[in-house]
């Protein structure tokens, strides 16, 4: 544990000790000496550290004889190979600041720390008042991340996140020490990523005529349109924001469920000798749509083609295929599937979802991509107790936002559990979200997983038992996010090593405007990314009371960075929904 904590830093740091002597004082003479290779983050924080000074902290690169003191930028592969390419050592005193990366990615985090040592107003994008006094504290900081994967999934296919606040929320991950977006860009209620080749796609899936307000029982309805979608410009620049800022953006397109709006833009996608699907449209419901793809020669071609312009926007080595909550009536229901079935020698419809979930992700493989999807693409087939139908428990009563009933993960079956089993690809990453199961048989097939259990990391959970704007889910604390463990206490050493890290999952049913979702991540957004970053102890040994110390600073970041979060005594006035019905569970 550190000896020091100045200006409360979040993450804690590895180390972080206090130095004798006065701090360097920022002046106009203070400028910033950009080793090679540095000078990406010399821009970053001139720009922003600048902005906020109001001070030019003027960039050269190479040796010079700029008079005043320095913020000093290196890289060193010899740190990289003790700490990481995420590491970093932070050295400050009145002569000036030197940061030391790993890598490109660990000299960010530290200009990032640098941030946080000249307080909160820090955060803002231009100074409070001119002459303001700026003193970077003496301290020594080492530092390195426990999780190579600290993420945030923005769910912006049920409500539309404009390009703006995706970037917007890049810069907020950043400020965390945060490293990879996932962004559900494809459901029932949207599809949101332009694909050339696919027109329709988001001329027709893009939108949908009415949404509802609040969860299933809800009798209110926003009878606006709602909709939109980047385009692949805005896909390219988004990943290339992120890239500066070492954050890895990481789309899912979701199969073979959550796929109505593309059937309704493509209806010879759906099981067309069961439902009418030219008669679809774009769900206007919650929850999951009965309506999935077929597993036929036609959708395996489309979705290719899809992918292949997905990987054109997003060279990133993760691609998310979905493979969760998948509704097998109208698979049982129709001749064509089960002909299908027979002819590929599967005993039954989890065993055919698997064989389509491991096309995609074998065929991505070839192409030197590491699929990605929610636990069940480890199912392989149905539990022996075959458990009954699903069509009533995939109602929008059964999944209303998002998660299943018991009933329905039964009829799913998880049955992914036993050791060795895998035959996905090496490279598969499984993000367990029913609870921490499927992530312990990731490990133990081999996969990487990366833990987001729903009762623990669903920010569209309810933050209080009571009180709380459209009630939804569990109740999920601050604290509750700060005591998760990403590492399942029954791992070997050696099975633990397989854990990526966490990711918290914003899904956006509710949180139909920007400052509704920075309600609901923030402040437990924060908490994870301690939990990510730095190395605690066991969660019954960790300083809770240390933490929400340290988060009453972080709250007047959060002020300066214009997060509208929910204050620790609770929602404001203006943060309440009043009459606006949920979905809270026990």
């Amino acid at each position: 544990m550190p000896e020091a904590t100045p200006a409360a830093l979040l993450p804690l740091p590895q180390s972080c000790t206090g130095r004798t002597g006065p701090g360097l004082v920022l002046g106009a003479d203070t400028w910033i000496d950009a080793g090679t290779g540095t000078e990406s983050t010399a821009r970053w924080l001139s720009g922003t550290v600048g902005a906020a000074t109001g001070l030019p902290l003027q960039v050269q690169s190479g040796p010079g004889s700029e008079p005043g003191p320095a913020v000093r930028l290196r890289l060193d592969e010899h740190l990289g190979e003790r700490l990481g390419a995420e590491g970093y050592l932070l050295e400050s005193d009145a002569a000036g600041v030197s940061i030391t990366g790993g890598g490109p990615a660990g000299l960010f985090w530290g200009a990032q720390t640098l941030r946080q040592l000249l307080g909160p107003p820090a955060h803002r994008r231009a100074p409070l008042h001119r002459g303001a006094t700026w003193t970077v504290p003496p301290v020594s900081i080492r530092d390195a991340p426990r999780f190579r994967w600290r993420g945030l999934m923005l769910d912006v296919a049920r409500h539309f996140l404009p390009k703006d606040g995706v970037l917007r929320y890049l810069d907020l991950m950043a400020a965390h020490k945060l490293n990879t977006l996932h962004l559900h860009l494809t459901d029932d209620q949207g599809w949101r990523v332009q694909i050339r080749r696919y027109p329709r796609l988001t001329e027709v899936g893009g939108w949908r005529p009415r949404s509802r307000i609040g969860l299933t029982a809800s009798t209110l309805w926003d009878e606006r349109p709602h909709g939109g979608f980047y385009t692949q410009d805005d896909l390219r620049e988004i990943v290339a924001y992120a890239a500066d800022r070492h954050i890895t953006v990481v789309p899912e397109i979701d199969i073979p469920a959550h796929s109505q709006a593309a059937i309704a833009a493509y209806p010879e996608l759906g099981v067309t000798d069961v439902v009418d699907t030219t008669a679809l449209r774009v769900w206007t419901e919650w929850g999951l749509s009965p309506n999935v793809l077929s597993p036929s020669d036609t959708t395996l071609r489309f979705y290719e083609g899809v992918l292949e312009e997905v990987l054109e926007m997003f060279p990133g080595p993760y691609v998310h295929i979905g493979g969760d909550e998948c509704p097998m009536e109208q698979w049982r229901a129709s001749p064509a599937v089960q002909a299908r079935r027979e002819e590929l020698g599967l005993p039954d419809e989890v065993a055919l979802q698997h064989w389509l979930v491991r096309h995609f992700a074998v065929w991505l493989a070839r192409r030197g991509r590491r699929a990605t999807g929610w636990d069940e693409i480890l199912d392989r087939r149905a539990p022996a107790s075959g458990a009954g139908a699903q069509a009533a428990a995939w109602s929008d009563t059964g999944a209303a936002f998002g998660s299943v009933s018991g009933a329905a993960r039964a009829d799913v079956g998880p049955s992914a559990g036993r050791p060795g089993t895998s035959d996905l690809p090496p490279g598969t990453t499984v993000l367990s979200w029913r609870g921490t199961t499927g992530g312990i048989a990731a490990v133990r097939s081999g996969h990487s997983a990366v833990m987001c259990p729903e009762e623990h990391l669903y920010l569209d959970h309810r933050q209080a038992p009571e009180g709380e704007p459209v009630p939804v889910g569990y109740v999920c604390t601050l604290t509750d996010v700060y005591l998760f463990e990403p590492v399942p206490r029954e791992l070997t050493a050696e099975e633990a090593d397989l854990i990526a890290g966490a990711q918290a999952n914003a899904w956006s049913e509710t949180m139909e405007t920007p400052q509704r979702l920075d309600y609901q991540v923030f402040p437990r957004l924060a908490a994870l990314a301690e939990v990510t970053w730095s190395h605690l102890p066991a969660p019954h040994e960790r300083d809770t009371a240390g933490f929400l110390a340290r988060m009453r600073t972080h709250y007047a970041r959060l002020d300066a960075l214009g997060v509208d979060y929910r204050a620790p005594d609770g929602p404001r006035p203006w943060q309440r929904r009043p009459g606006v019905q949920g979905r809270p569970m026990a």
